[in-house]
């Protein structure tokens, strides 16, 4: 019988205690602590079964391991108590320090609850201090720290001699407990680091392959691929080119990361690009090869981060549409030019002039005369009394007017000068020789024109011999003298199929100014150019 009096025992238990304890320690996970903990409360403690309710993570409380028999092992292992069944069995029975003892004549109470439990049958005690088959012996296991959180109860049963613990058996007991609350606490943080460690290793092997797939994707994509930098003073800056990128622009990959987009683009385009430098940026542009030369690309940017609070950086997908902006180009330009000369056609000729063109009115310079204003066609600006307004305004919208100069007086004012020709003898050329001979005129025709004008003026094929010229900036006696040398040049033999032919050529001069529309201007060129066509011919017949 273990009393105060008998060291020996005390001596034995603490040194099955020590024994029990240390095997703690070599369990490889928690499933083993757990299963150690309840076999060293039968192998060190003299306790016949032992049971280890182990707290969820919703609270209630599983039989998480038994020792000491398999058919009581078998039928309530993974079973669950619910917590507030547990609470209660803790707050009840006698203290035996941090132990709950609960004795036979008051577990009653506790038959209906739902905590899974196991009764030998037996004979009642027969003297005091005998234990008996319904008492019941908990031992709580508390994580270490100020807290007390509650990580499962121990249950014991049948004490091999027969007696309920005295002080040192119930000491004994409940350093165990402790000891086994550390022993499970250290598992758990051992499989969840284990966990996080195979997390973290498969996500790290996640990371690899998507990295690896990335370079893959970057470097082997059909289409150019970039990743520069984003925001600050180096913004745009390449760090990385794929091969299709490098073969776009004959540029090895380690010139490429001397330049920005910005290096790269036409300076047409630089404001394109400043526009889409950002993510989701779309934009069509040029980029300059190595030899000197520009292919237009299809630019899109999207963003990458290096890690989720690291920096960020524009991934660029550049795609070679050289072959469809030509195309589109063509298009447009068939559908803007005449098929036969490549001048500008009648669409295109109205385009431009109407340009030039706005509604301002001889009525609104009348009213600027009426309260003593002016408007001064250089700097696009009002002025009243020796005083400078400034720009016109929204009523003209910053806009150069054109003025009319004045035939009669040549005043130094210049103008836009609409400039309409028709050839004479075209008809006959055509009717004798065929309409390739005609064709083969009005080529000519067409380039010799284009060549007597500045560069920046317009030479248009309106349709059949009829041509207009657009010279802006010229004064009455300069319009004059440009259509006498476009005349002169016209009249000049054309050689065509080895023999010369001759065409004249009529031209009527208008001026274009604001308030007029673009049917105006051409209309009042086309009727000049009538005019002068047939005095032309009554010269011709009192020559002849």
């Amino acid at each position: 019988m273990e009393t105060e009096s008998e060291p020996y025992v005390r001596l034995a238990t603490l040194r099955q205690l020590h024994k029990v304890v240390a095997d703690l320690n070599t369990a490889r996970s928690l499933a083993d602590t757990l299963q150690t903990v309840a076999d060293g409360i039968v192998a060190g403690l003299g306790y016949e079964l032992a049971c280890v309710n182990l707290v969820r993570a919703d609270g209630d409380l599983v039989v998480a391991a038994f020792a000491g028999s398999a058919a009581a092992e078998a039928l309530i292992t993974g079973r669950v108590g619910s917590r507030p069944s547990w609470e209660r069995r803790l707050s009840m029975g006698e203290a035996w320090g941090e132990l709950r003892f609960i004795p036979h004549t008051e577990g009653w109470v506790l038959i209906e609850d739902d905590v899974p439990q196991w009764h030998t049958e037996g004979p009642d005690p027969r003297f005091e201090g005998e234990w008996h088959p319904q008492d019941r012996l908990y031992a709580p296991m508390y994580a270490s720290g100020g807290g007390r959180e509650l990580l499962g109860v121990i249950s014991v049963d049948r004490p091999r001699n027969g007696r309920r613990p005295g002080s040192w058996g119930q000491e004994a007991l409940q350093m165990y407990a402790s000891q086994a609350a550390i022993a499970i606490s250290n598992a758990r943080l051992r499989a969840n680091m284990q966990r996080a460690l195979v997390r973290l290793e498969r996500e790290q092997q996640a990371l690899r392959a998507s990295e690896e797939s990335f370079r893959q994707a970057f470097e082997y994509a059909p289409s150019g691929m970039a990743i520069a930098e984003m925001g600050g003073d180096q913004h745009g800056r390449l760090l990385r080119t794929n091969d299709a990128l490098c073969r776009l622009l004959g540029r090895p990959a380690s010139a490429m990361r001397r330049y920005s987009f910005a290096d790269l683009v036409h300076q047409d385009d630089v404001g394109t690009l400043l526009r889409t430098s950002a993510e989701g940026g779309r934009a069509e542009l040029r980029l300059g090869r190595r030899d000197g030369t520009y292919v237009w690309v299809s630019l899109r940017n999207s963003v990458v981060a290096d890690t989720a609070d690291g920096p960020r950086f524009l991934l660029t997908h550049i795609e070679d549409i050289e072959d469809r902006k030509r195309h589109e180009l063509q298009l447009a330009h068939r559908a803007s030019h005449d098929a036969l000369t490549g001048l500008p056609n009648s669409a295109e000729l109205r385009t431009r002039l109407s340009a030039k063109l706005c509604e301002r009115s001889a009525s609104r310079d009348q009213e600027l005369e009426t309260v003593g204003a002016g408007y001064d066609q250089e700097t696009g600006g009002l002025f009243r009394d020796g005083f400078d307004f400034g720009p016109a305004g929204a009523a003209f919208d910053h806009h150069v007017h054109l003025i009319a100069p004045d035939e009669e007086v040549d005043d130094g004012t210049k103008g836009l000068a609409v400039l309409f020709c028709d050839l004479d003898g075209f008809k006959s050329i055509n009717d004798r020789y065929g309409h390739q001979t005609g064709d083969a005129v009005l080529v000519e025709v067409a380039r010799r024109l284009t060549t007597g004008v500045r560069e920046g003026d317009t030479v248009a094929r309106l349709g059949g011999d009829e041509f207009v010229v657009l010279a802006d900036g010229l004064g009455s006696a300069d319009a004059a003298d440009l259509a006498v040398r476009l005349r002169n040049a016209i009249i000049l033999p054309i050689r065509v199929g080895g023999r010369g032919v001759r065409v004249g050529a009529s031209f009527g001069i208008s001026w274009a100014s604001c308030g007029m529309t673009v049917d105006e201007v051409l209309q009042s060129a086309d009727q000049r150019m009538y005019i002068e066509k047939r005095s032309r011919s009554k010269v011709h017949r009192r020559a002849g």
